[in-house]
């Protein structure tokens, strides 16, 4: 049996592109074809496809939306990214999504062949410069935790707040529980952090100014002890927090 692949991209071209080197490939079949996310994740559902290839940028839905959603309805269907970004403001929400494969659009054909039946197989795809952005995360992550655990024990014990205001808790332990600390509107940001959404689309998503959200962006930083958005993001995919 082909593996069977759905093509999820909104530029015609690379659709078509797509479509007629895949065709060459006795194990692979495409089944179907969407031009955005809602519409990917409608022809998936009906196809059942074993691998979704799709970019991340695509109107209605965009593609870390579409993962998500799609690992829930359809835990077996394989998702592969193809995109032009490499950052960690897009790698990160992308594998929280639970992609399996994250390539980039300059990927040799052959080895984008390569890719899908790997990631099938149930093999994990990143091109090098999505592994190392989510290399560098982690490292920049264990340093700051070994920092934090230090610091508690040079002074004897973690530093205990009195209120969400005050100075935050400097120990592994209370990084795992920092949840609890956000605000309901602090932990709606995350999410959206977590998902690759920028200020500006944040503000949107939320009704808010972008004023406010830099706020919450600086202030659950600040409660968490963390120093940027990247880091807040790795932070709750890596202790599965769900907001």
């Amino acid at each position: 049996m082909p593996i069977t692949i759905l093509l999820a991209d909104d530029h015609a071209m690379v659709r078509r592109g797509l479509h007629v080197f895949l065709k060459t490939q006795q194990d692979m079949q495409v089944v179907g074809e969407a031009s955005n996310g809602q519409e990917a994740l409608d022809r998936a559902q009906e196809l059942e496809p074993d691998v979704v290839l799709m970019d991340l940028h695509m109107p209605v839905m965009d593609g870390i939306e579409t993962a998500r959603r799609l690992r829930g309805l359809l835990p077996k269907t394989r998702i592969i990214v193809l995109t032009s970004f490499s950052d960690q403001d897009h790698v990160v929400p992308a594998v929280r999504a639970g992609v399996r494969g994250y390539l980039l659009k300059d990927i040799e054909p052959e080895d984008l062949a390569v890719a899908i039946r790997n990631v099938y197989s149930g093999q994990v795809e990143l091109h090098p410069a999505a592994a190392g952005q989510l290399m560098h995360v982690m490292a920049s992550m264990d340093m700051l935790l070994d920092t934090q655990q230090g610091v508690q024990a040079s002074t004897g014990a973690a530093l205990q707040p009195s209120d969400q205001n005050e100075q935050q808790i400097v120990s592994r332990e209370s990084l795992d529980t920092g949840l609890e600390l956000l605000t309901r509107r602090e932990r709606e940001v995350l999410g959206l952090i977590t998902q690759g959404l920028s200020n500006k689309e944040i503000a949107a998503r939320l009704v808010i100014t972008e004023k406010t959200v830099k706020t919450h962006v600086s202030h659950l930083l600040d409660k968490l002890g963390l120093a940027d958005r990247t880091q807040a993001a790795l932070h709750a995919v890596r202790n599965g927090w769900e907001l």
